[in-house]
């Protein structure tokens, strides 16, 4: 996805119309956004990413502080570790959204949806390489047709798909690391995106002293939209961090189909980028991967809750 942290605690026991409100909610604005990456396209790429982080940081603070959930964020800020920790995913999670922005203005949002197919796929395989999970003949043939798609791709270009590598292997290594951050999701994108205020603050800074800036520079529609950069940036976070806690693993893994599938029915009939044959091949292999991986998923889920029953 765009945004979503992968490492919300799940309910165990079952779905709750709350939670699957929440979790549509939140891949909804997901799927529309290259609308939005559209608008700012006009704009730089790095003032947009710092836009984004600066108008994230109070609406971030502002539902911790409802929320009443100040006291992990309190430990965290006191403890080494943890902000080395949370500077890390920030580092992984700012290229990711920087690589996204420039590549819908670049008239390349077909590579993002393909990333974001791809990054289920790439976060079991990491589980398998990096923390020996063990995977199923079907997990492991979904990942080969998916290398195999990627390899037709980088046949017919001449060049490996690397907007879409970059962004799978960005988000699967900051869903990774993003499990080693001992607070809830919630308090972990706040210290992400408080850690990178002060870059952000500083270059913004630095345009306006160079009288480079596209906030508060007289266009009324660019100070608008770069204000927005936070709204469309955390309200989708928070609302998948709590529809997560209030659905089953099964169900978010699914629902997460929904903003790549938005982004790449945009991409073809709404922005027009072009899509040969080879690539609806490419694209009809990433679909086959993810349906026996889905297959696979959902028959381990029913004989666990049947050895459960």
């Amino acid at each position: 996805m765009p945004d979503s942290p992968a490492t919300a605690t799940v309910a165990p026991s079952g779905d709750t119309l709350a939670g699957f409100l929440y979790a549509l909610s939140a891949y909804l604005l997901w799927g529309f956004l290259p609308f939005y990456m559209k608008a700012v396209a006009h704009i730089p790429t790095v003032e947009v990413l710092a836009h984004r982080v600066l108008w994230s940081l109070p609406i971030a603070g502002a539902v911790l502080v409802v929320l009443g959930r100040t006291a992990d964020l309190r430990a965290a800020l006191r403890s080494p570790r943890m902000l080395a920790q949370g500077a890390l995913t920030a580092a992984l999670v700012s290229v990711n959204w920087g690589i996204y922005v420039w590549a819908i203005g670049a008239g390349r949002a077909l590579d993002t949806a393909l990333g974001y197919y791809i990054n289920p796929l790439f976060s079991v395989f990491l589980g398998a390489v990096l923390l020996g999970e063990r995977l199923s003949r079907a997990q492991w043939a979904a990942i080969a047709l998916a290398a195999s798609a990627v390899a037709l791709l980088t046949w017919e270009t001449g060049s490996l798909p690397w907007v879409a590598l970059a962004l799978t292997v960005t988000w699967g290594f900051y869903a990774f690391f993003r499990k080693t951050l001992p607070i809830g999701p919630n308090q972990g994108f706040f210290l992400e995106v408080l850690i990178l205020s002060a870059p952000a603050l500083a270059y913004v800074l630095w345009l306006a002293a160079e009288g480079e800036r596209h906030f508060l520079s007289g266009v009324p529609a660019d100070t608008a939209l770069l204000l927005g950069c936070g709204v469309v940036t955390a309200v989708p976070l928070m609302l998948y961090a709590n529809g997560a806690k209030l659905l089953r693993l099964s169900t978010i893994a699914m629902m997460q189909y929904i903003a790549p599938t938005m982004i790449f029915l945009i991409a073809v009939f709404v922005f027009r980028e072009p899509f040969s044959a080879t690539k609806l091949v490419a694209f009809a292999m990433i679909w086959a991967a993810l349906a026996i991986f889905s297959g696979a998923m959902w028959a381990g889920a029913r004989a666990r809750v049947r050895s459960a029953g």
